[in-house]
């Protein structure tokens, strides 16, 4: 039973994202990577909530893991980032969350309104702050690298 919604849950967030990837227009040779970034962050997200892990705090870890896998995407296809990032962060963002905290609106039921606003609100800024984790991570790294780059350089002498 497990492993049957798991499976689910990978499927359709594969589609998903792949999905979105065709209406965000992507090139047709990128739609499998950005259906695999969106399968795994949102299995990471799924994961951390049956440990217990707070919805806002998978969704850091979630969006972090899915801009790392972007950046890897990008490097090794040669493509811009956003494409796999835009279209793997698709799983995780809280429209059911944001139409029911409209719905509680309508029908006047005011404080579930303002408790789901707020959650959608601070789901959406969790993943902004995954996405920019991820970032730093990424332009520490590639600091770090440059730098030991040029320490096992040998210098020159200066004379030709």
């Amino acid at each position: 039973m497990v492993a049957t919604f798991y499976i689910q849950q990978l499927i359709t967030s594969f589609v998903a994202s792949a999905a979105f990837g065709i209406i965000f227009n992507v090139p047709k040779k990128a739609l499998l990577q950005c259906g695999f970034a969106g399968m795994v962050g949102w299995l990471l997200y799924i994961m951390l909530q049956n440990m217990m892990v707070e919805p806002v705090t998978a969704t850091v870890f979630a969006a972090f893991c899915v801009t790392m896998i972007s950046h890897f995407f990008a490097k090794k296809y040669k493509t811009p980032i956003i494409v796999f990032s835009v279209s793997g962060i698709i799983p995780l963002v809280p429209g059911g969350v944001a139409y029911n905290a409209l719905r509680h609106v309508a029908q006047n039921q005011f404080d579930q309104a303002v408790q789901l606003g707020a959650q959608a609100f601070m789901i959406s800024g969790a993943i902004a702050l995954g996405l920019l984790l991820s970032e730093v991570t990424n332009q520490v790294i590639r600091k770090w690298s440059i730098s030991r780059r040029r320490a096992g350089k040998p210098k020159s002498t200066g004379s030709s």
